[in-house]
């Protein structure tokens, strides 16, 4: 291992060539020699820069469209002697191979070309097979060779050769680190891509690729480090959104917001969405917006203080004036009006995201959860109900307005944490019950959320939803108590039948889904 690398020869080979010119003009101000590739070779002569083409040192021209050129004894050797190994030294001599001290490199740019839409030959011809091949050779080198993949450690880099004559170790590790940490993001998302082109179920193997957009001030706790990646293709919601205005989101925020935007994106009239603590605690739709947020607001006012709110049209001035009426900690919507920014603006702590747009109906992605020592991965939950599909199961038939609202709490219900019951009448939440182990306890806290928002009335007419089955009538019968007239649950229990009787003998009308929800 060598202490201190003092770079003779550096070679270039950037996709992506933000910063080049002020770190290749360093570079060769401290007497480094500059070998690079194509376009960057271009780049840098336009500069002023006397470079040396890779074919030069090769011996051998860039062939198959720029498809060979770097994978090359010349190269590898150069990049993976061990200079303190004196058979290394001889094979150099014998093979008339120099020894490259820094590599600066990154790859095609196969993300964005995904992102972008790009076509499968498009994206086979963005899978770079030199630049990682030569990134790996100098990363596990790093007792002898700098490998540098990031334009924002040009700076210190430069900074540290002058004031201390070289690269150190413990800067080589660090930066060998981030290389392999860049070839295995990368390979993660061009397997991610391939994968979705089979039909064999989930890999024995799955690589998450991750790049960091943000490092926070804390997790959940304050004593917990956290930090934001962004995983796959953009699209709109609170990882890619752009914050307007406000303090710093949190990873609480952030988590909140994500809920409170994959919930109201379920709905295709203006919708509201309130979330607190990962679960919503009102949600309404209205053909106009202000009047959505104010019924989704009155579900549970209380438990809205500090929340997300989350809408799936652009923000409107009125629904803005009852927004900055009470604290709230994010708002997330696909735009905001000049009139509502003007209105929000007074709140300078409020954090506006606009996510640019709503995700595509029935939009797919993989959920992970982490666990000690690994993971588990499953599809999102993506699993729609419509009218066509449910069963009617009691004596009495929902009427249409019941059948509106069982659909609508069925919806919201899918969003909230298991064991979960909710309870909706006119387009909208008046009770929720969340996260309980008991569907009964679930159901009776719906009802008490219900009377404390709308008094006498309570969950009087509503429709109520069950993310799984009732497995005895109990929890029907608290239902019934709290004045509920439908039910919609995905049925399948062994004593479904007792049920079905006790919501005959109870006057109640049910459907069965045959689809459960859980949310843990």
């Amino acid at each position: 291992m060598t202490a201190l690398v003092r770079p003779a020869r550096a070679l270039l080979s950037l996709s992506d060539k933000r910063g080049l010119e002020a770190f290749a003009q360093g570079l060769a101000a401290a007497g480094v020699q500059l070998i690079s590739t194509g376009g960057t070779a271009t780049s840098l002569r336009a500069q002023g820069l006397a470079v040396q083409e890779i074919s030069s040192v090769t011996g051998f021209p860039e062939i198959m469209d720029g498809r060979v050129k770097t994978l090359h004894p010349k190269v590898h050797g150069g990049l993976l002697a061990k200079r303190g190994d004196a058979g290394h030294r001889q094979a150099m001599q014998e093979q008339g191979i120099e020894g490259i001290d820094l590599l600066v490199a990154n790859f095609y740019p196969f993300e964005e070309t995904l992102e972008a839409g790009g076509d499968a030959a498009a994206l086979i011809e963005k899978i770079d097979i030199g630049g990682p091949a030569m990134l790996r050779a100098a990363a596990k080198n790093h007792a002898y060779v700098a490998v540098v993949t990031d334009p924002d450690d040009y700076a210190g880099l430069l900074e540290e050769m002058a004031r201390e004559g070289g690269i150190a170790f413990a800067t080589r590790q660090r930066l060998a680190a981030k290389a392999f940490a860049l070839t295995a993001s990368y390979d993660g998302a061009i397997a991610g891509w391939m994968l979705q082109h089979q039909e064999e179920g989930f890999p024995k193997r799955f690589a998450l690729p991750g790049v960091r957009l943000a490092s926070l001030r804390y997790g959940e706790n304050p004593h917990q480090a956290a930090a934001l990646y962004r995983s796959g293709p953009s699209q709109p919601g609170a990882v890619s959104a752009r914050q307007l205005q406000g303090k710093t989101l949190s990873y609480n925020n952030l988590a909140d917001a994500d809920a409170a935007f994959q919930c109201v994106a379920e709905f295709d009239d203006p919708a509201v969405v309130i979330v607190k603590h990962g679960n919503p605690c009102g949600v309404a739709q209205s053909a106009q917006q202000s009047a959505a947020y104010a019924k989704a607001l009155a579900c549970d006012n209380v438990s809205a203080f500090g929340g997300i709110v989350a809408l799936n049209r652009p923000l409107e001035a009125d629904t803005a004036s009852q927004i900055a009426r009470l604290f709230t900690e994010v708002v997330i919507a696909p735009a905001f009006s000049p009139e509502a920014l003007e209105i929000l603006s007074a709140k300078g702590n409020l954090r506006l995201l606009d996510s640019g747009g709503m995700p595509a109906a029935g939009a797919t992605g993989l959920i992970c959860k982490a666990l000690a020592g690994g993971f588990l991965l499953q599809d999102r939950d993506n699993g729609q109900i419509t009218r066509d599909g449910l069963k009617v199961v009691t004596r009495r038939v929902p009427s249409a307005e019941e059948l509106s609202d069982l659909l609508f709490a069925f919806r919201v219900c899918k969003h909230v944490r298991s064991n979960a019951i909710v309870y909706a009448r006119a387009g909208a939440t008046v009770g929720i019950g969340a996260g309980q182990m008991s569907r009964v306890d679930a159901a009776k806290i719906a009802a008490s959320k219900a009377k404390d928002a709308f008094g006498e009335q309570g969950a009087s007419g509503a429709a109520i939803a069950s993310d799984a089955f009732f497995p005895f009538a109990d929890g029907l019968l608290a239902a019934k108590v709290a004045g509920v007239t439908a039910v919609i649950q995905p049925g399948g229990s062994r004593w479904d039948a007792e049920v079905i009787a006790a919501a005959d003998e109870a006057g109640l009308a049910m459907v069965f889904t045959g689809m459960r929800h859980f949310r843990h």
